[in-house]
């Protein structure tokens, strides 16, 4: 009878030619997961001679699909939940002028992510980061502190008619100016808390922009 010592070892008792993709495809894998590792340091780590030279290439690797958000760990987590509407008004063929109502974007967002294992980036993170944008970039007045501040009205105004020029325009009409306006509603204590949070919802309304033709999507015929 055969003892156990004398089994022979399973990667013994393959060929050799399967020996040597089973150790190819090891070393693959063990590279690929030392580059990841080196360039997610190199990204979160403070600057350094190595992320000076290769910025361009470590950001190329890393957003957007690793891209670190470190509110999570901040000493105040996010404790709201905030929906950006927009609405339109249009110019209808007779001359007259008709006001959309509001849409929810970031509902829309919020569905289609919801029982999705493999939501896009731009469903999760376009409309959001726009408006993180707009608000850093804005006194409280809504008026824009810088370039970057005409930059980030630009780019909401894009995100807004890329997503909605066909619908508001489907029914004939031309779009002639847009609002966008932010809901934000704080988020429930649990149930074993004390704490005691209005659930009002609060508004912050930005001031009608004209839309003009490089506004709209490429290709639009909404002149």
């Amino acid at each position: 009878m055969q003892s156990y010592g004398d089994e022979p070892r399973p990667l013994a008792a393959l060929s050799l030619p399967s020996r040597i993709i089973i150790g190819t495809a090891a070393c693959a894998v063990a590279v690929a997961v030392a580059v990841h590792v080196a360039m997610m340091f190199l990204h979160v780590a403070p600057s350094n001679t190595l992320s000076k030279q290769q910025g361009a290439l470590i950001s190329d690797y890393v957003y957007p699909e690793y891209e670190q958000n470190w509110k999570l760990f901040a000493p105040n987590p996010l404790q709201q939940n905030t929906h950006v509407q927009v609405r339109a008004q249009l110019r209808t063929e007779d001359g007259a002028a008709r006001t959309t109502g509001w849409t929810d974007l970031t509902a829309r967002d919020g569905r289609a992510i919801l029982h999705n294992p493999l939501p896009s980036h731009t469903q999760q993170n376009q409309l959001r980061r726009g408006w993180e944008l707009f608000l850093n970039t804005h006194n409280a007045q809504n008026r824009p502190v810088g370039l970057r501040g005409e930059l980030s009205e630009r780019y909401i105004r894009r995100i807004v008619l890329l997503r909605m020029e066909d619908e508001w325009t489907r029914s004939g009409g031309r779009i002639e100016r847009i609002q966008v306006r932010s809901q934000t509603t704080a988020v429930r204590p649990p149930p074993w808390s004390s704490e005691k949070i209005s659930d009002k919802p609060v508004f912050r309304v930005l001031p009608w922009w004209q839309v003009t033709a490089d506004d709209l999507p490429e290709g639009a015929n909404n002149q």
